[in-house]
């Protein structure tokens, strides 16, 4: 269920604001997406997973508030990482 290293790394790449940047909000908030993207295609086909389902939830919300958190501190970098993700319309 969790993501490989290679994608991990990738993901960490495309988003990094520094050289050895691995926990700024916009990284945390992609590394988040790419779990919450897999864990939904898993929960579809499993339907009874429930503590999946549970899971899901949480990585939703704390996504939601790294979001928050991200939008409050700079808007500018909040609309380019949800353009970039795709997460919001």
């Amino acid at each position: 269920m969790s993501i490989n290293l290679a994608n991990k790394n990738e993901v960490i790449k495309k988003h990094k604001r520094g050289e050895n940047d691995t926990g700024s909000p916009e990284v945390q908030i992609a590394l988040l997406t790419q779990k919450i993207t897999e864990l939904t295609e898993h929960l579809k086909i499993n339907k009874k997973d429930f503590q999946g389902r549970r899971g899901l939830l949480m990585m939703v919300g704390k996504r939601k508030r790294l979001l928050a958190y991200l939008k409050n501190k700079d808007v500018e970098r909040y609309r380019e990482l949800i353009k970039k993700l795709g997460i919001r319309k």
